[in-house]
Protein backbone atom coordinates (compact mmCIF):
# COMPACT_ATOMS: atom_id res chain seq x y z
CA UNK A 1 0.00 0.00 0.00
CA UNK A 2 1.44 3.24 -0.92
CA UNK A 3 0.22 6.60 1.44
CA UNK A 4 0.38 10.40 0.37
CA UNK A 5 -0.06 12.34 3.18
CA UNK A 6 -0.25 16.60 2.01
CA UNK A 7 0.17 19.09 4.96
CA UNK A 8 2.69 16.41 6.27
CA UNK A 9 4.80 18.52 8.34
CA UNK A 10 1.65 20.62 9.57
CA UNK A 11 0.50 20.06 12.90
CA UNK A 12 -2.36 17.47 12.67
CA UNK A 13 -0.02 16.01 10.12
CA UNK A 14 2.75 15.00 12.04
CA UNK A 15 0.24 13.31 14.07
CA UNK A 16 -0.59 10.98 11.50
CA UNK A 17 2.57 10.81 10.03
CA UNK A 18 3.29 9.15 14.18
CA UNK A 19 0.49 7.51 14.53
CA UNK A 20 1.15 5.80 11.37
CA UNK A 21 5.11 4.98 11.92
CA UNK A 22 5.39 5.36 16.11
CA UNK A 23 2.36 3.51 16.67
CA UNK A 24 2.06 0.78 13.70
CA UNK A 25 -1.22 1.58 12.74
CA UNK A 26 -1.48 0.49 9.10
CA UNK A 27 0.93 -1.64 6.90
CA UNK A 28 2.37 0.10 4.47
CA UNK A 29 5.08 0.15 1.49
CA UNK A 30 5.81 3.73 1.02
CA UNK A 31 4.92 6.75 3.17
CA UNK A 32 5.28 10.02 0.86
CA UNK A 33 4.98 13.27 3.15
CA UNK A 34 4.33 16.15 1.11
CA UNK A 35 4.87 19.64 2.39
CA UNK A 36 6.28 23.24 1.64
CA UNK A 37 8.26 23.04 4.92
CA UNK A 38 9.59 19.43 6.27
CA UNK A 39 12.87 19.88 7.90
CA UNK A 40 12.08 16.02 9.46
CA UNK A 41 14.43 13.38 8.53
CA UNK A 42 13.13 9.32 8.84
CA UNK A 43 15.15 6.86 9.70
CA UNK A 44 12.33 4.40 8.09
CA UNK A 45 13.15 3.34 4.38
CA UNK A 46 9.58 3.38 3.33
CA UNK A 47 9.31 6.86 3.94
CA UNK A 48 10.05 9.64 1.87
CA UNK A 49 9.28 13.27 2.22
CA UNK A 50 9.10 15.39 -0.70
CA UNK A 51 9.50 19.77 -0.01
CA UNK A 52 7.09 21.89 -2.11
CA UNK A 53 3.15 23.08 -2.86
CA UNK A 54 1.21 19.66 -2.58
CA UNK A 55 -0.25 21.11 -6.06
CA UNK A 56 3.07 21.83 -8.25
CA UNK A 57 3.43 19.68 -11.43
CA UNK A 58 6.54 18.73 -11.26
CA UNK A 59 6.35 17.74 -7.51
CA UNK A 60 3.28 15.70 -9.16
CA UNK A 61 5.17 14.36 -11.45
CA UNK A 62 7.80 13.18 -9.07
CA UNK A 63 4.91 11.67 -6.79
CA UNK A 64 3.73 9.64 -9.46
CA UNK A 65 6.04 7.34 -9.23
CA UNK A 66 4.15 5.81 -6.31
CA UNK A 67 0.41 5.82 -7.52
CA UNK A 68 -0.83 5.80 -4.05
CA UNK A 69 -4.10 3.82 -2.41
CA UNK A 70 -5.01 6.32 0.30
CA UNK A 71 -4.28 9.79 0.05
CA UNK A 72 -5.01 12.17 3.11
CA UNK A 73 -5.23 16.00 2.08
CA UNK A 74 -4.37 18.00 5.08
CA UNK A 75 -2.68 20.50 4.00
CA UNK A 76 -4.44 24.47 3.23
CA UNK A 77 -4.64 28.15 3.93
CA UNK A 78 -5.97 28.39 7.73
CA UNK A 79 -8.85 30.14 7.87
CA UNK A 80 -7.98 33.80 9.40
CA UNK A 81 -4.85 34.41 6.39
CA UNK A 82 -7.26 32.78 3.84
CA UNK A 83 -9.50 35.55 4.91
CA UNK A 84 -6.59 38.25 5.09
CA UNK A 85 -5.04 37.15 2.39
CA UNK A 86 -7.82 35.79 -0.88
CA UNK A 87 -5.71 35.41 -3.54
CA UNK A 88 -3.39 33.02 -1.79
CA UNK A 89 -6.58 31.09 0.19
CA UNK A 90 -7.93 30.48 -3.59
CA UNK A 91 -4.71 29.31 -5.05
CA UNK A 92 -3.94 26.43 -2.51
CA UNK A 93 -7.45 25.90 -0.74
CA UNK A 94 -9.24 25.52 -3.81
CA UNK A 95 -7.43 25.44 -7.30
CA UNK A 96 -4.48 23.32 -5.75
CA UNK A 97 -7.41 20.94 -4.49
CA UNK A 98 -8.67 20.50 -7.69
CA UNK A 99 -5.04 19.74 -8.96
CA UNK A 100 -4.00 17.25 -6.84
CA UNK A 101 -7.95 15.57 -7.42
CA UNK A 102 -7.18 16.03 -11.02
CA UNK A 103 -3.80 14.15 -10.54
CA UNK A 104 -5.16 11.45 -8.93
CA UNK A 105 -7.58 10.95 -11.30
CA UNK A 106 -5.06 10.43 -13.86
CA UNK A 107 -3.81 7.27 -11.92
CA UNK A 108 -7.39 5.42 -12.71
CA UNK A 109 -7.36 3.49 -9.71
CA UNK A 110 -9.85 5.12 -7.54
CA UNK A 111 -7.49 5.78 -4.65
CA UNK A 112 -9.07 6.70 -0.97
CA UNK A 113 -9.04 10.37 -0.56
CA UNK A 114 -9.72 11.71 2.70
CA UNK A 115 -10.03 15.44 3.13
CA UNK A 116 -9.16 17.64 6.07
CA UNK A 117 -12.51 20.02 6.04
CA UNK A 118 -13.83 22.08 8.78
CA UNK A 119 -16.47 23.21 10.86
CA UNK A 120 -15.73 26.74 9.21
CA UNK A 121 -18.22 25.31 6.24
CA UNK A 122 -21.48 26.27 8.86
CA UNK A 123 -20.91 29.77 8.97
CA UNK A 124 -22.12 32.24 11.93
CA UNK A 125 -24.13 32.71 13.30
CA UNK A 126 -24.64 29.43 14.26
CA UNK A 127 -28.20 27.66 15.01
CA UNK A 128 -29.40 26.81 17.99
CA UNK A 129 -27.78 22.55 17.23
CA UNK A 130 -25.82 21.57 15.21
CA UNK A 131 -26.13 18.07 13.73
CA UNK A 132 -26.01 15.64 10.58
CA UNK A 133 -28.94 18.21 8.85
CA UNK A 134 -27.52 20.88 9.46
CA UNK A 135 -26.87 22.90 6.56
CA UNK A 136 -23.46 24.06 5.00
CA UNK A 137 -24.00 28.04 4.46
CA UNK A 138 -19.90 29.27 4.99
CA UNK A 139 -19.32 32.76 6.04
CA UNK A 140 -15.74 33.49 5.38
CA UNK A 141 -13.33 32.41 2.24
CA UNK A 142 -11.92 29.01 4.02
CA UNK A 143 -15.38 27.93 4.62
CA UNK A 144 -16.26 28.71 1.38
CA UNK A 145 -13.04 26.73 -0.03
CA UNK A 146 -13.60 24.32 2.18
CA UNK A 147 -17.50 23.84 0.95
CA UNK A 148 -16.44 23.80 -2.84
CA UNK A 149 -13.27 21.03 -1.57
CA UNK A 150 -16.24 18.65 0.10
CA UNK A 151 -18.18 19.08 -3.55
CA UNK A 152 -15.25 18.44 -6.14
CA UNK A 153 -14.76 15.39 -3.94
CA UNK A 154 -18.22 14.22 -4.02
CA UNK A 155 -18.70 14.43 -8.01
CA UNK A 156 -15.20 13.29 -8.49
CA UNK A 157 -16.45 10.17 -6.02
CA UNK A 158 -19.38 9.83 -8.02
CA UNK A 159 -17.68 9.71 -11.14
CA UNK A 160 -15.54 6.98 -9.56
CA UNK A 161 -12.44 8.86 -10.23
CA UNK A 162 -11.50 8.19 -6.15
CA UNK A 163 -13.15 6.69 -3.52
CA UNK A 164 -13.66 10.24 -0.69
CA UNK A 165 -14.84 10.94 2.56
CA UNK A 166 -14.31 14.35 4.22
CA UNK A 167 -14.41 15.10 7.86
CA UNK A 168 -15.57 18.44 9.55
CA UNK A 169 -12.71 19.02 12.00
CA UNK A 170 -13.63 21.32 14.93
CA UNK A 171 -10.79 22.78 17.28
CA UNK A 172 -7.83 20.80 17.16
CA UNK A 173 -5.28 21.20 20.35
CA UNK A 174 -2.49 22.19 21.59
CA UNK A 175 -0.92 23.71 18.45
CA UNK A 176 3.01 25.17 18.96
CA UNK A 177 3.31 28.14 19.72
CA UNK A 178 4.05 30.76 16.68
CA UNK A 179 1.82 32.67 14.09
CA UNK A 180 -0.80 29.99 12.83
CA UNK A 181 -2.79 31.97 10.72
CA UNK A 182 -5.83 30.53 13.06
CA UNK A 183 -8.19 32.76 14.47
CA UNK A 184 -8.99 30.10 16.99
CA UNK A 185 -5.39 30.18 18.44
CA UNK A 186 -6.36 30.84 21.55
CA UNK A 187 -7.75 27.24 22.56
CA UNK A 188 -4.39 26.56 22.08
CA UNK A 189 -2.75 29.33 23.52
CA UNK A 190 -4.95 28.65 26.78
CA UNK A 191 -3.73 24.69 27.53
CA UNK A 192 -0.16 25.32 27.11
CA UNK A 193 -0.04 28.14 29.46
CA UNK A 194 -2.44 26.17 31.72
CA UNK A 195 -0.21 23.45 31.85
CA UNK A 196 3.08 25.74 32.03
CA UNK A 197 1.69 27.84 34.73
CA UNK A 198 2.23 31.05 32.98
CA UNK A 199 -0.22 34.08 32.93
CA UNK A 200 -2.71 34.25 30.32
CA UNK A 201 -4.90 36.91 29.22
CA UNK A 202 -8.07 35.27 27.24
CA UNK A 203 -9.69 37.11 24.02
CA UNK A 204 -13.12 35.59 24.97
CA UNK A 205 -15.48 35.34 28.16
CA UNK A 206 -15.65 32.89 30.57
CA UNK A 207 -19.17 31.83 28.85
CA UNK A 208 -17.05 31.02 25.70
CA UNK A 209 -18.16 27.92 24.21
CA UNK A 210 -16.13 26.15 21.61
CA UNK A 211 -15.97 22.66 20.33
CA UNK A 212 -12.49 20.49 21.21
CA UNK A 213 -10.59 18.08 19.77
CA UNK A 214 -6.89 16.42 20.49
CA UNK A 215 -4.51 16.27 17.57
CA UNK A 216 -4.45 12.78 18.98
CA UNK A 217 -8.26 12.15 18.07
CA UNK A 218 -8.07 13.82 15.12
CA UNK A 219 -5.22 11.56 13.09
CA UNK A 220 -7.51 8.90 14.93
CA UNK A 221 -10.31 9.82 13.06
CA UNK A 222 -8.68 10.31 9.87
CA UNK A 223 -7.19 7.08 9.61
CA UNK A 224 -10.61 5.57 10.59
CA UNK A 225 -12.14 7.32 7.34
CA UNK A 226 -9.64 5.79 5.35
CA UNK A 227 -10.48 2.01 6.85
CA UNK A 228 -14.30 2.67 6.69
CA UNK A 229 -15.85 1.06 3.41
CA UNK A 230 -18.64 2.86 2.09
CA UNK A 231 -21.18 1.79 -0.28
CA UNK A 232 -21.04 3.95 -3.32
CA UNK A 233 -24.21 5.89 -2.39
CA UNK A 234 -23.45 6.41 1.19
CA UNK A 235 -23.19 10.08 2.24
CA UNK A 236 -19.27 11.01 2.17
CA UNK A 237 -19.00 13.84 4.25
CA UNK A 238 -19.21 13.86 8.28
CA UNK A 239 -19.69 16.47 10.73
CA UNK A 240 -17.46 15.04 13.70
CA UNK A 241 -18.46 14.01 17.75
CA UNK A 242 -16.19 16.64 19.48
CA UNK A 243 -16.69 17.50 23.54
CA UNK A 244 -18.81 20.82 23.66
CA UNK A 245 -17.30 22.60 26.85
CA UNK A 246 -17.05 26.30 27.81
CA UNK A 247 -13.74 28.32 28.95
CA UNK A 248 -14.75 28.27 32.56
CA UNK A 249 -15.36 24.39 32.24
CA UNK A 250 -11.76 23.62 30.36
CA UNK A 251 -9.89 26.35 33.10
CA UNK A 252 -11.82 24.54 35.94
CA UNK A 253 -10.25 21.23 34.89
CA UNK A 254 -7.06 22.40 34.33
CA UNK A 255 -6.90 23.73 38.16
CA UNK A 256 -7.51 20.56 39.13
CA UNK A 257 -5.13 18.92 36.73
CA UNK A 258 -2.09 21.10 37.51
CA UNK A 259 -3.07 23.50 40.52
CA UNK A 260 -5.63 25.55 41.85
CA UNK A 261 -3.72 28.54 41.56
CA UNK A 262 -4.36 28.51 37.40
CA UNK A 263 -7.74 29.97 37.97
CA UNK A 264 -6.05 33.36 38.95
CA UNK A 265 -3.50 33.17 35.77
CA UNK A 266 -6.11 33.73 33.77
CA UNK A 267 -7.87 36.71 32.74
CA UNK A 268 -10.42 37.58 30.30
CA UNK A 269 -10.41 40.53 27.42
CA UNK A 270 -13.20 39.65 24.94
CA UNK A 271 -13.48 40.68 21.98
CA UNK A 272 -16.82 41.01 20.89
CA UNK A 273 -16.08 40.08 17.14
CA UNK A 274 -14.12 36.68 17.77
CA UNK A 275 -16.25 35.61 20.59
CA UNK A 276 -19.30 36.09 18.48
CA UNK A 277 -17.50 33.35 15.79
CA UNK A 278 -15.47 31.33 17.76
CA UNK A 279 -17.28 31.53 21.14
CA UNK A 280 -20.50 31.23 20.57
CA UNK A 281 -20.61 27.14 18.88
CA UNK A 282 -23.70 25.54 20.32
CA UNK A 283 -24.27 21.93 21.53
CA UNK A 284 -23.17 19.15 18.13
CA UNK A 285 -24.78 15.74 17.67
CA UNK A 286 -22.89 13.79 15.36
CA UNK A 287 -24.85 10.64 15.48
CA UNK A 288 -23.81 9.32 11.97
CA UNK A 289 -20.35 9.85 12.53
CA UNK A 290 -20.49 7.92 15.78
CA UNK A 291 -22.64 4.89 14.45
CA UNK A 292 -19.94 4.66 12.12
CA UNK A 293 -17.70 4.77 14.26
CA UNK A 294 -15.87 7.88 14.69
CA UNK A 295 -14.88 9.56 18.23
CA UNK A 296 -14.49 11.92 20.57
CA UNK A 297 -11.55 12.43 23.36
CA UNK A 298 -14.76 11.08 25.81
CA UNK A 299 -13.84 13.54 28.37
CA UNK A 300 -11.66 17.10 29.13
CA UNK A 301 -9.07 15.59 31.07
CA UNK A 302 -8.70 13.13 28.55
CA UNK A 303 -8.80 16.02 25.63
CA UNK A 304 -6.22 17.82 27.88
CA UNK A 305 -3.93 14.87 28.22
CA UNK A 306 -3.53 14.16 25.17
CA UNK A 307 -3.34 17.64 23.57
CA UNK A 308 -0.29 18.76 26.24
CA UNK A 309 1.12 14.97 25.49
CA UNK A 310 1.38 15.59 21.55
CA UNK A 311 2.53 19.50 21.85
CA UNK A 312 5.12 18.08 24.45
CA UNK A 313 6.62 15.00 22.11
CA UNK A 314 6.49 17.63 18.53
CA UNK A 315 8.67 20.44 20.67
CA UNK A 316 11.02 17.47 21.57
CA UNK A 317 11.18 16.51 17.80
CA UNK A 318 11.37 20.10 17.19
CA UNK A 319 14.48 19.96 19.09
Amino acid sequence: MNIWITGAAGFVGSRLVRLLLEEGAVDFAHLLLLDRRSDQIYADPRVEAMRGDFFDRELLAAASAYPPDWVFHLASIPGALAEREFALGQRVNLEGTLALLEALRSFRRSPVVVFASSVAVYGSPLPPLVDDQTPASPSSSYGTQKRIGELLLQDYTRRGYLDGRALRLPGIVARPPGPSGLASAFMSELLRHLEAGIPYTLPVSPQAAMWWMSARCAAENLLHAARLPLASQEPRIFLLPALWASVEEVVAEGARLFGNDRKEMVRYQPDPELEARFGRYPPLEAKRALAQGFHHDESLTNMMVRALEDFSKALRQDR
